[in-house]
């Protein structure tokens, strides 16, 4: 179809017309045909989950534009008559590249391998057969069957529904669900809140309504806070190279009159080095690996950048069950409005979860499962007329069935909502007049089944007239009460110990739930959990969002709240400056999904909660969030460890060249030794990912502060810097080296205090507490060390301008180095006790 709206031509139209428009059947496609058209319409994604191209990824390495500077200049040098130095400096470039680029595109493997673990799927009927199929793979002609809690995978013609509710709000921006029936249009990216349907799928992917418009629905990924940082770390180093490159190309061009092509060379090689080029990388690498570990332990994140977010955390809101409970819901009691055990309650109660189309929750499962449903015989006997769905604001949900000439609403929802629309009790039948001081022993006996832990539902009847138009939820009203179905869902054991964790690590826990206060207050005092200022929905319904905020963070219990109380508890914690996790599984909790830093659910969720998540667990409890959490702060950890390197040792070396080079009658390194340098210093930080976090920085969440890191370079650089200017003296004066025997003692020198100082600084404490720094960490930065100082000594040393240094100048050169660590370690402990501060949250 080429129109704007692809349904609009078969709106309306039989359905014999629609299968011949899209040449399909009610039994589907053979899998022959869907294949083939699968290969025409392709995958069906209108928003593009941009697939892995090694070679863009590859290129992109040379986004770099000092890098590009110095391939050109290189290039000209070599036209020039310098080829040796030139072709090194390539190798050495093209190497780093090379480099990159494999450790890249192995974090992007695991990242897309990682995804492909939680998947949308819909039933689709081919060769009429269904079968939970990718979303992704569906294609226009396919039969799909749609249900409660379902994405629409396909912009596509109803061909048969049943009490279908949608929620179109990504299209229309409206929150109410509307009904559709045969012959009317559906689209993709719109969810099912009740009812089922069997749909024929006309277009797909880009050719979808919403695939046109898809620039307008779909925003970019915001940036986390921690992406927003690094971009402001990334200026703030690329105004100090550029200051320190225009220094050095104007002192030596037009004051020194040096070569100007070896100068430019030299300087933006200066800029090569300062730039912490591998950022992205570490920072990725960091991600990956933190995603990997996580899905170990059964926690798959689906945006990589969430990760960091994840660690941050500082607020979870969650509902109990699942979490605090061990999410076994079973049916216990089946009572009449004053406690005593009925078997109305029950038939009516399985009668209307029977007939149930919108999304079957826990309790209907557990209605449906009871150990006594046999005394529900006859329920076989009434034949649903209509439904009337479940939403937030009344608690409510109700079906007309019908047997014989009697019809009748059944109602079943929160105990207050059902008893403020009864005007009697009992069965039908048995109906007597409700009375306020009934009213009050009804009240009296849901208080007492809430506080023994029950989770309850009551059941509310009345008999209406059958008729072929849609009942209306105002129908609800003067039912007569039959009682109340009591559930129980037992704490989890782990429940205590795993709270201890939470407050261990700093994590506040807020339950946010729709039952009511004593259900949830019981379930708190067998964990343990000490509640403050708890409030209800109506509580909350008084507030205006500056008092709200005034008292958010004082309240951790949270009760019968609808979606948009939710939404709006998250966020006023926001806005008071926390990270905030939200874990949820159903239609109503997408809001809050949304609108939380970190969004959480579980593999088990509904369709539309999964695509929402940032983070999906394969085991719903807090323990595994919890260890979510801790992964977060390590990854935050070691990319830290990266930033205070290169505005450490890195920097301060690169802020000696040009200083040097100032007063030295050569320069104090050539080009291609800087970027050896600079290449085996950064091969070494690749094992940054792999090393161990101290326990006492994943205690509390981290912020990254610009003014910490700026303190940090303003105190670690100029100590690295002296530490050069000592080991020029000690070359210049004590063994009289110029030219290539001073480049060649420098670079010996450099390169072991920027590779090792990482081993000192990588911890606030001694850097042998904890288990001291990981064996991969170890062995990168004394290999990279022992590489630098082996190439000085090859025979292809002559080709890197190295001379053979002596005995005594290395031995200084060991000293010197040894003395620096010291020196840092030092520093370390002071810097930490006077600025540790900035980066706590």
């Amino acid at each position: 179809m080429t129109s704007a709206d692809p349904l609009a031509a078969l709106a309306g139209k039989n359905i014999a017309e629609v299968f011949a428009s899209v040449k399909t059947s009610a039994k589907g496609l053979s899998p022959a045909e869907a294949a083939r058209r699968l290969k025409i319409y392709g995958i069906n994604e209108f928003a593009g989950r941009k697939k892995l191209r090694p070679f863009l990824i590859f290129a992109s390495k040379f986004k770099n534009p000092l890098l590009l500077l110095l391939i050109a200049a290189a290039i000209v040098s070599g036209a020039l008559g310098s080829r040796f130095e030139a072709g090194i400096i390539l190798v050495i470039v093209f190497g780093s590249a090379v480099i990159d680029f494999v450790n890249s595109y192995k974090s992007a493997q695991a990242a897309e391998a990682l995804r492909e673990k939680v998947t949308i799927t819909a039933t689709v009927v081919r060769g009429g057969e269904p079968k939970e199929r990718n979303m992704r793979e569906v294609v226009p002609g396919d039969i799909l069957l749609l249900e409660a809690g379902d994405l629409v995978p396909a912009d596509g013609i109803v061909i048969d529904a049943r009490d279908f509710f949608l929620n179109e709000g990504v299209l229309t921006g409206e929150s109410s669900p509307g009904e559709k029936e045969a012959g009317g249009a559906v689209y993709l990216g719109t969810s099912v809140v009740s009812g089922k349907a069997t749909v024929v799928a006309v277009a797909t992917g880009a050719g979808t309504k919403v695939g046109t418009i898809a620039g307008k629905l779909v925003k970019p990924d915001q940036p986390t806070e921690f992406e927003k940082n690094i971009k402001d770390f990334s200026l703030f180093i690329f105004r100090i190279t550029l200051f320190l490159v225009l220094a050095v190309i104007l002192l030596n061009i037009f004051f020194l009159r040096r070569d100007p092509l070896q100068i430019f060379i030299f300087a933006v090689a200066i800029a090569v080095g300062l730039t912490p080029e591998l950022l992205p990388l570490i920072v990725t690498s960091n991600l990956a690996k933190g995603a990997l570990r996580m899905s170990e332990r059964g926690v798959i994140v689906k945006k990589l950048a969430a990760i960091h977010n994840f660690g941050s955390v500082d607020v979870l809101c969650t509902d109990k069950t699942g979490t605090l409970t061990e999410d076994r819901i079973a049916l216990i009691r089946c009572l009449d409005p004053f406690g005593k055990e009925n078997e109305d309650t029950f038939f009516w109660g399985y009668v209307s979860s029977m007939h149930l189309t919108g999304v079957r929750g826990v309790l209907d499962r557990a209605i449906e499962e009871f150990k006594e449903r046999s005394k529900a015989l006859g329920a076989g006997k009434w034949e649903k007329v209509d439904e009337i769905p479940f939403d937030a604001e009344r608690r409510v949900e109700s079906v007309i069935v019908k047997s014989g000439a009697k019809t009748v609403l059944i109602s079943k929802g929160a105990p207050e909502e059902i008893l403020k629309n009864a005007a009697h009790y009992g069965a039908p039948g048995k109906e007597k007049k409700l009375t306020a001081a009934m009213r009050a022993k009804i009240d009296k006996e849901y208080d007492s089944l809430s506080a023994d832990g029950f989770r309850v539902l009551a059941v509310g009847v009345r008999e209406v007239p059958r008729r072929t138009v849609a009942y209306k939820k105002e129908e609800e009203k003067d039912t007569s009460f039959v009682g109340f179905l009591a559930f129980l869902d037992p704490p989890k054991k782990t429940a205590k110990d795993t709270l201890a964790r939470m407050a261990a690590h700093h994590v506040g826990m807020k339950i946010i739930t729709g039952d009511n206060f004593l259900v949830t207050k019981h379930i708190a005092e067998e964990i343990g959990l000490e509640m403050t200022n708890p409030l209800t929905g109506d509580d909350l319904a008084k507030l205006d969002e500056h008092q709200l905020r005034h008292v958010v963070d004082a309240t951790n219990i949270f009760t019968r709240v609808n979606p948009e109380q939710k939404e709006a508890i998250i966020r006023a914690l926001r806005e008071n400056g926390h990270v905030v996790a939200y874990m949820g599984d159903g239609v109503n909790d997408v809001l809050s999904l949304k609108m939380a830093d970190v969004g959480i659910s579980v593999n088990n969720a509904v369709d539309i909660a999964k695509e929402t998540a940032d983070i999906i667990l394969l085991n719903k409890g807090l323990g595994e969030i919890i260890d979510g959490i801790v992964e977060g702060r390590k990854t935050f950890a070691n990319t830290f460890k990266y930033l205070q390197m290169a505005l450490s040792s890195n920097f301060g070396n690169m802020f000696s060249m040009p200083v040097a080079s100032v007063f030295l009658p050569f320069l104090p390194m050539t080009a291609p030794q800087i970027l050896l340098n600079n290449f085996l210093y950064d091969s070494s930080q690749l094992a940054i990912p792999f090393d161990n976090v101290d326990p006492d920085f994943l205690e509390r969440p981290k912020k990254f502060d610009i003014a910490f890191m700026k303190k940090f370079m303003y105190i670690f650089g100029p100590l690295s810097s002296l530490f050069d200017f000592i080991t020029f003296g000690i070359l210049l004066f004590v063994f009289h080296l110029g030219g290539s025997g001073f480049q060649t003692g420098w670079f010996l020198e450099s390169i072991a205090t920027q590779a090792l100082v990482v081993n000192i600084i990588r911890t606030r404490f001694s850097f042998w507490k904890n288990g001291g720094p990981s064996k991969a960490l170890m062995f990168a930065t004394f290999g990279a060390v022992a590489v630098a100082w082996g190439i000085a000594y090859s025979p292809i040393a002559p080709f890197m301008n190295f001379v053979h240094m002596g005995l005594a100048p290395v031995a200084l050169i060991v000293v010197v180095v040894l003395v620096y660590l010291f020196a840092v370690e030092l520093a370390k402990k002071a810097f930490y006790k006077k600025y540790g501060a900035l980066i706590e949250r």
